[in-house]
């Protein structure tokens, strides 16, 4: 038994539970007389639903299979080697659940290994290999093909990449030394470090082409018949495939510092994985392939032994499980169907919010608003949107038509909702008003309308109180802007009801939106805890420490942006509205800054300016500087960072015993989907309790070990 199969029988034995992939070999002549060739197929048994992994049973059937065509072609029997996968999936990387399991260096390394010595045996076989990309191929299934001779790529590849640094890894199994020497240091940098840090980028077949990872490029209709002509050509010399010469000198050390530059500015230093992707690049310059793999197998087992990746994979699966069976959602059969929709207010975050009905519930939308001019400027936002789609072939001429005949403006709520059954309102934010437009929302809609508010912050059941039916009320919070950001907080009045509930989750389904029910608890769930984090940063400014010093406090968190540049986006008013409500709420948590006051009533956009002499960074704007009152209290970073992190922890531990939501994970996953917070972080309590902050406030983690960590 030969030292790989070992290690791979040692890790299946730690992984029971693994989906298997099985490697099928099939021999057949290829075209125009250029001999016999097997064709290896990566298939775990289930349709595209369930993509085909490589787990450690998986890496020892291809190993199999390779023993297999390894003879064959010593034997002469055979003129070339493929392997392509199962209709629409390729294959999507190592299986991560097993990766999960791990709990020795020597285990993590044992998988690095695997993989390696499996996947070079493709690069060592006495024919020419060939790697057939005809569906989704990530990671691992991406890097089975790298160590192939030649690559082909379907046109309907939806999906190419190497996620790794965006989890915590790094591509291990050949990924940062191969690609680079295929395409060189700056087309790699950009797949392995850019598209990973920027929310898991992916490729398109022509995108794969383009870049040179592909030696050609077919339709999706018979691609694997295309792909097999080619081989013949190429086996027979027709074909020469040419590929440009790799820069080794200073654009490859150029390449290099280009993506330390991106990782520093995603992650400020927060995450290793990117760092160590970028080393393993460095050293692959002269083309020394094992020194590449046998860093890439270190790199793998500690990054596989730290919590960023244990918090990465959590962090995945909280966004691609949970996020699609929302905890504590009704049965879906309650729900009721929506075929007409009402939007009250028709400014810009209405108008958003009656496009992303339109396209994807594709029902009649009808805004009202005050005056008229407010009506056709929400309608006509609308049709500009649909103009711009249509522009970038994104829909066609018939479906823009389609779309922009389903979308209407009138002045009477009456004539417009009479027969609506889900009805939201995004009017100012003010307890009153919104009461005034659900009273006269009531009077004129069905019974069974849905009735739901856009509100950021204020109280549902209040909200609801004064209508005959409260029942139907529900919390519909979006985040911003509404196209981008996946999060809806779904909020449960007192008196809400299942079937409304049931019907705002279908709703949200059909959205495609990422859904956490919440109850009605002041700010509900981002906004409660965003603002306490920066009211922590605001009392620290306030108090005496510098600007600069309480926003450097927050880096190592990884944050998409630094606290007052958020702040800017959100808008000083609203962050001082919902400051106000939660300090009305919580008063002794949640302050009002009056700095922040002197701010907003200046009726500046933020606390910064941006020039192009300073190539556009921010800089504290001299106005506001002028306008701050400060003590005399100076904070050191890392007191002004436990300040703020203990903070948070105290406000998250009152959440859940509050149970504004049903656990710790539906905190990470509305701070992951509505805010932006890091991957790698797992949002924010694994996090807490790696840095022992929720022990230190809490006296108790907020997840079990092996949950978001390595198991003890």
């Amino acid at each position: 038994m030969s030292t790989t199969a070992e290690l791979l029988k040692g890790a299946a034995e730690l992984f029971p539970d693994e989906v298997v992939t099985s490697a099928h070999v099939r021999h057949f002549e290829l075209p125009a007389g250029a001999g016999r060739f097997a064709l290896i197929t990566l298939d775990n048994g289930f349709d595209h639903t369930k993509p085909t992994t490589f787990g450690p049973q998986s890496l020892a059937n291809l190993n199999t299979a390779i023993d297999q065509v390894e003879a064959e072609a010593a034997n002469g029997e055979i003129v070339g080697i493929g392997v392509t996968g199962k209709p629409f999936i390729f294959a999507v990387g190592a299986d991560l659940k097993g990766v999960e399991l791990l709990k020795q260096h020597s285990d993590a390394l044992a998988i690095g290994k695997g993989g390696h010595d499996v996947f070079k045996r493709l690069a060592g076989l006495a024919v020419p290999t060939f790697a057939y990309y005809n569906g989704a191929a990530m990671g691992g299934g991406v890097e089975v093909g790298l160590h192939c001779t030649y690559r082909t790529v379907s046109k309907a590849l939806p999906a190419f990449s190497l996620p790794e640094v965006f989890l915590g890894l790094v591509p291990g199994w050949g990924g940062c030394t191969i690609l680079p020497n295929l395409i060189g240091a700056e087309k790699a940098v950009s797949v392995i470090i850019e598209n990973s840090l920027n929310q898991n980028r992916q490729l398109k077949g022509k995108q794969v082409f383009e870049l040179g990872i592909a030696d050609a490029l077919f339709e999706g209709a018979d691609f694997l018949e295309q792909s097999l002509i080619w081989t013949a050509q190429v086996l027979k010399g027709d074909v020469t495939v040419e590929r440009p010469e790799i820069d080794r000198g200073e654009g490859w050390d150029q390449a290099v510092a280009k993506g330390r530059a991106i990782a520093d500015s995603k992650v400020h230093g927060a995450a290793p994985a990117a760092y160590r992707a970028l080393d393993i690049i460095e050293a692959s310059k002269d083309g020394d392939l094992q020194k590449g793999f046998d860093a890439e197998d270190q790199a793998l087992a500690d990054l596989i032994m730290g919590g960023e990746l244990r918090s990465g994979i959590y962090a995945f699966n909280l966004v691609q499980k949970r996020g699609k069976r929302p905890a504590g959602a009704p049965d879906k059969n309650l729900a009721r169907p929506v075929t007409k929709v009402g939007v009250v207010g028709a400014g810009l975050m209405a108008s958003q919010l009656a496009l992303l009905f339109l396209r994807r519930l594709e029902v009649p939308v009808v805004l009202t608003d005050i005056d008229q001019e407010r009506v056709d400027k929400g309608v006509g936002y609308v049709h500009a949107e649909i103009e711009k789609l249509l522009g970038k072939g994104r829909i066609n001429q018939d479906k823009a038509n389609r779309l922009k005949g389903l979308v209407s403006g009138v002045l009477d709520k009456a004539e417009g909702f009479a027969d609506a059954d889900f009805i939201i309102e995004a009017v100012f934010e003010e307890m009153s008003v919104k009461q005034k437009v659900f009273a006269e929302v009531e009077a004129v809609a069905p019974a069974h309308a849905i009735l739901a508010t856009n509100t950021s912050s204020l109280s549902v059941s209040e909200m609801a109180s004064k209508l005959q039916h409260p029942e139907r009320v529900v919390g519909f919070h979006f985040f911003n802007p509404v196209a981008i950001l996946p999060l809806l907080e779904i909020v449960r009045g007192e008196q809400t009801d299942d079937a409304s509930l049931a019907t705002a989750f279908g709703v949200a389904r059909k959205l495609k939106k990422t859904a956490v029910l919440t109850k009605d608890a002041p700010a509900f769930v981002v906004n409660r805890i965003l603002t306490r984090f920066m009211g922590e940063i605001q009392n620290i400014i306030d108090e005496g420490t510098p600007v600069a010093t309480a926003e450097k406090a927050v880096e190592p968190l990884g944050l998409p942006m630094s606290p007052l540049v958020l702040l800017e986006l959100v808008g000083p008013a609203i962050g001082l509205h919902v400051s106000e409500t939660l300090n009305r709420a919580f008063p002794e948590r949640f302050t009002v800054s009056p700095n922040l006051k002197a701010v907003v009533e200046a009726g500046k956009r933020g606390f910064y300016v941006y020039n192009a002499e300073n190539g556009f960074k921010p800089e504290l704007d001299p106005e506001v500087a002028a306008l701050l009152k400060q003590g005399d209290v100076v904070l050191t970073e890392e007191q002004a960072r436990d300040r703020v992190l203990d903070a948070v922890a105290q406000e998250i531990g009152l959440m859940l015993e509050e149970g504004v939501v049903a656990e710790a994970q539906d905190i990470d996953l509305c701070l992951i989907t509505g805010a932006g917070w890091p991957f790698h972080l797992g949002g924010i309590t694994p996090y807490l309790d790696r840095e022992g902050v929720s022990e230190r406030v809490n006296g108790k983690r907020f997840l079990a070990q092996g949950v978001a960590s390595v198991p003890a």
